[in-house]
């Protein structure tokens, strides 16, 4: 069942591996067939070395498992509620990657300092607000969910297509599988220059509207002018 979804969420988790975003079992990946509205998603601490496309669990949207002998990633929940809250990605990568996790810890969102950072968010990376003990002692990992989502409130998931979860790690999502790894790899290098960037200059005020807006819509949007013509 769904052996394209399972092939490139494999492939994605894989990809955090090797660009070095994950240690031993740490992160996961999932995708979600918008017809079916099946997710796969990586098993709970599975190590990458032995993974294969037949271990990823099929659950539905409300995580009850379709097809699979493994038990899903503990993130499963999250997952889940930002499938449903953002209907336009396909897919989520959650890491434990160094830079951004930083940031997350802090509960410092990410400015937009530079012209990298604006290829791909569409303004400062959020974070979220502090889960209370009543949502750490309740429905911990749905409530991660609901913290990612108020935080959304006022923004585009599709323009700013990552976020920090305060006191833990990343979230961040794409289309499919493969762009959703791609933004969490940049999400990584960029939280790493902005690391540079608040040491070298704490005064740097970041990028104006008008570059932010040169650089975000050179690459989305109806006008984006970046790459290859199809």
């Amino acid at each position: 069942m769904l052996d394209d979804l399972r092939a490139q969420v494999l492939e994605a988790n894989l990809e955090l591996v090797r660009r070095g975003l994950v240690l031993y079992t740490f992160g996961n990946v999932s995708g979600i067939d918008r017809k079916t509205g099946l997710v796969a998603i990586k098993p709970s601490g599975v190590p990458y070395e032995s993974m294969q496309a037949s271990h990823m669990v099929i659950t539905d949207l409300d995580g009850k498992i379709v097809e699979g002998d493994l038990q899903p990633s503990s993130d499963l929940a999250t997952h889940l509620l930002l499938y449903r809250e953002f209907p336009s990605i396909g897919a989520v990568v959650h890491t434990h990657s160094e830079y951004a996790t930083a940031w997350a810890q802090a509960g410092r969102s990410i400015p937009a300092y530079g012209t990298t950072h604006a290829d791909y968010f569409y303004g400062p990376v959020p974070v979220t607000e502090e889960l209370t003990a009543d949502d750490i002692h309740g429905d911990y990992v749905h409530n991660t969910g609901l913290a990612i989502v108020r935080r959304f409130r006022d923004l585009d998931p599709d323009a700013v297509p990552g976020v920090l979860v305060a006191g833990h790690a990343p979230f961040c999502w794409g289309k499919d599988a493969e762009h959703a790894a791609h933004n969490a790899v940049v999400l990584e290098s960029i939280a790493r220059m902005a690391f540079y960037t608040a040491t070298l200059n704490p005064e740097c005020k970041g990028v104006s509207q008008a570059l932010l807006d040169r650089h975000y819509f050179r690459k989305h949007g109806l006008n984006a002018t970046y790459g290859q013509k199809r």
